[in-house]
């Protein structure tokens, strides 16, 4: 898995520090389960609580801006997967959890 944002590199960092507080705590993302988290979303995108979801687009993608009832988060390149999510009954739609998978599969690519 790749490591969270606060890892990235500098050229990484500098695109995304307007939008991602690069002075969060990894570990405590580590420690409340993101790895379970994703293997569970692998497994299973459907009944996705959307806090875990928010949980695991926060590690990878860091802080979120507002847009609505959305939140959308920043990536290191522009266009596709987006990464746009939003609760529907205090769960994660089952399409946005599928861009969130290629949107973090995209990121291990880049390592």
């Amino acid at each position: 898995m790749m490591p969270c944002h606060a890892e990235r590199s500098a050229a990484e960092s500098k695109h995304l520090s307007g939008y991602v507080d690069l002075t969060n705590d990894c570990i405590s993302a580590t420690i409340l389960g993101v790895d379970e988290i994703v293997a569970n979303l692998r497994k299973e995108p459907r009944n996705v609580r959307f806090d875990d979801l928010r949980k695991v687009c926060d590690y990878f993608f860091g802080q979120p801006r507002r847009h609505g009832s959305h939140l959308v988060y920043r990536t290191p390149w522009q266009g596709e997967p987006r990464i746009n999510i939003q609760r529907r009954r205090g769960m994660a739609k089952p399409y946005q959890v599928r861009q969130v998978l290629k949107a973090i599969e995209r990121l291990e690519e880049r390592e």
